[in-house]
């Protein structure tokens, strides 16, 4: 780990925590892979996702710019899991950030089997231990819950604030190997017209 990615386990930062693994079908190597070329080609993926809990309007984009607005940079971070998520293999042909307005997704980004996706840049492998007992829920209903408790069962993605360490408190570490920036406009929805 550098001292770069050290900082992001910093009382105060903020991050999108996610966990990840084969997605439509298509295994993990094989997606980063194809987000890397995708960033090399425009300088920015679209890592597709489902669920309410990080919703693009409702949580990822205010809770994004609350931190922008304060100079920082949101990371996504990421925990590879096993996965069955086997959803065909339909790409996204438009985006909105607000669901009314939409816009063409350019051919080199490729979006498959999601409803909403993170606009992110310098995906790179990582390794270092976030403990999810120091994170909390940033932003809806569930403010202020600590990411230990809020990652469980079907939960598995949430914005969270980086907490100060309570040595109280069971530690609930998890590996991130996987990272990214979030970028504006930070999350959209995705769809496909044909």
């Amino acid at each position: 780990m550098n001292d770069k990615d050290k900082d992001i386990v910093t009382p105060g930062r903020g991050l999108l925590f996610m966990k990840i693994g084969t997605h439509a079908n298509e295994p993990l190597e094989e997606i980063i892979a194809r987000k890397t070329k995708e960033i090399d080609d425009t300088g920015y993926a679209f890592w597709g996702y489902g669920g309410a809990t990080c919703h693009p309007q409702k949580m990822v984009q205010p809770f994004a710019n609350g931190f922008h607005r304060k100079g920082e940079t949101i990371y996504l971070c990421m925990h590879e899991m096993n996965s069955r998520h086997f959803a065909d293999q339909i790409r996204a042909d438009e985006f909105s950030t607000d669901g009314i307005d939409w816009t063409t997704i350019p051919a080199p980004v490729n979006v498959l089997g999601s409803r909403y996706a993170l606009v992110v840049k310098n995906l790179r492998r990582v390794e270092f231990d976030l403990p999810l007992h120091q994170t909390r829920v940033a932003i809806g209903n569930s403010m202020g819950i600590s990411g230990d408790r809020y990652i469980s069962g079907r939960v598995d993605k949430g914005c969270f604030e980086i907490t100060e360490p309570d040595p109280s408190k069971d530690s609930r570490v998890v590996l991130i190997r996987l990272m990214a920036e979030i970028i504006k406009p930070y999350a959209v929805y995705v769809r496909n017209r044909t």
